[in-house]
């Protein structure tokens, strides 16, 4: 046999190596791998036990396409502990064909389910599964899976998302992170490319072509297959969307909207229009004649909600209106700022735009009637408040706060209620509305022709009322009571 280097072109032989025959009991190659000696901090002996062997050969090597095997002996000895005898035994450690690689038609929901529970470690079966053949600019498979409930782990720092990487059958990756984008970590799953190469190493990784291809098409099929859930088993979705709907909602405020169009039509809220959780689709498919905005309200819990002052008007014109419940959710509507050419508008903010033109010019008319009584209950006050004024959303109730500007008065508690806030109170721009319907209001009106202390009181216990209302906390719950009790006697 000749040693031949290409040079400028043509083959050139550098040597000749002469071959020869030799014996060999069987055809193959053999290695032998030698041990470290132990050391204080590793047991190298470990990798010499059959367990150990089994299972790295299972996790790593399980579906390459040839047979892994491991040659056992086992002695036994007769009754009397006597005449050993020795016993040898071949076992194939790898399965060799991985579910991933069958076609669909072979395969059962059952075959999938009990993969998934060996494979993950889950007791559970999935909500759904991904399987997916591509060939093209990326060649690859997918096996995914949504599990039915989020890991104790989930929501918090200590997770680990990623999806596992094969090469031709081979592991190279238990979780590669760069194949999920943060708000499908839920996801569980691998994927089997014959484009990667085996010693690809995590760094070359963040920069390959085909991964980044790899992974949009995975987004991709994700999104495609929670979308085909919400239309086809709603109930399936709802248990989805229980244990992961808040990542969802994490994703478009944390991608500051960029990932909106992934994942505004999966969101869900519950709403005055029935008893169940709702789509921004089906809200703005119910919208009346001329509604230009996504009305929606913020609190604790649906209960509290619904006792908000601001939603008995609302309600009563016939609109529907969204409640956010969760902390994140009002933040990541401001990220979608519209869905539909529709805009959201929360039922606290200043002007609801719900009066007709002859309302407008009697609100307009007693505005500027009692616009120095407002002055004065706004000074007393100080700067608790922007603005004290007519309300315009109010129907059996005396007072509600409204909030002008960015920051809503649910934002306000929110980030104040962060650990990180390292004191630092953020302050929505709130306004004190009146009922100009309510009994109250003609009580307000002659205490100011007749006892401004007393009515600088009562502004005093508006604002607390109303900030109660809100679900805030009074800022001086002693002046409060001082001032309850004054009214008493």
């Amino acid at each position: 046999m000749a040693l031949t280097r290409l040079i400028n072109g043509s083959l050139t032989v550098l040597r000749d190596i002469p071959v020869e025959e030799c014996e060999k009991a069987q055809a193959g190659t053999e290695i032998v791998l030698t041990l470290k000696d132990n050391t204080e901090d590793e047991n190298y002996d470990k990798y010499l036990e059959q367990y150990e062997i089994q299972s790295l050969v299972k996790k790593y090597s399980d579906y390459i396409r040839f047979p892994v095997r491991m040659e056992m002996e086992h002695t036994h000895y007769d009754e009397k502990g006597e005449n050993p005898h020795v016993h040898k035994e071949v076992k194939t450690l790898n399965s060799m064909t991985p579910i991933w690689k069958k076609n669909k038609s072979e395969l059962k929901d059952e075959d999938y389910n009990n993969f998934y529970k060996e494979k993950f470690m889950d007791f559970e079966d999935p909500i759904t599964h991904i399987h997916s053949k591509n060939e093209g600019i990326a060649t690859y498979d997918a096996l995914l899976y949504v599990p039915s409930r989020a890991p104790f782990d989930f929501y918090s720092k200590d997770y680990e998302k990623g999806l596992q990487l094969y090469s031709s059958g081979v592991m190279i990756m238990e979780k590669c992170a760069d194949l999920l984008p943060d708000y499908f970590s839920f996801v569980k799953g691998l994927v089997d490319s014959e484009d990667l190469s085996l010693n690809i190493s995590r760094e070359m990784l963040q920069h390959d072509r085909q991964l980044k291809i790899i992974a949009k098409n995975v987004e991709k099929s994700i999104k495609n297959e929670l979308t085909k859930l919400l239309k086809n088993d709603r109930e399936k979705y709802l248990k989805f969307f229980e244990n992961f709907g808040l990542q969802l909602k994490f994703g478009i405020y944390q991608t500051y909207g960029s990932a909106k169009e992934i994942l505004q039509d999966l969101i869900l809220f519950p709403s005055s229009f029935e008893n169940s959780k709702v789509t921004l689709d089906e809200y703005v498919s119910r919208m009346k004649d001329g509604q230009e905005v996504i009305y929606y309200a913020c609190g604790e819990s649906i209960p509290r909600i619904e006792m908000l002052p601001q939603l008995e008007l609302v309600k009563d014109k016939g609109f529907e209106v969204l409640y956010f419940t969760q902390d994140v959710d009002e933040f990541a509507i401001k990220m979608l700022m519209e869905y539909k050419g529709k805009k959201f508008k929360s039922i606290s903010d200043g002007d609801l735009d719900l009066e007709t033109e002859d309302e407008k010019k009697e609100t307009a008319k007693a505005s500027e009637e009692n616009k120095d009584m407002f002055k004065f209950m706004q000074e007393a006050l100080g700067d608790k408040v922007k603005e004290v004024r007519l309300s315009t959303k109010l129907k059996s109730h005396p007072v509600c706060l409204s909030a002008d500007g960015d920051i809503t008065i649910e934002m306000e508690k929110v980030l104040n209620s962060m650990p990180q806030n390292d004191g630092n109170k953020v302050k929505a721009e709130k306004c004190l509305e009146l009922n100009a319907s309510h009994p109250v209001f003609e009580k307000l009106k002659s205490l100011y022709a007749t006892d401004k202390d007393k009515l600088a009181d009562y502004a005093k216990i508006l604002y607390s009322e109303a900030l109660l209302i809100e679900g805030m906390s009074i800022e001086n719950p002693v002046e409060f009571a001082n001032l309850i009790c004054g009214l008493m006697v």
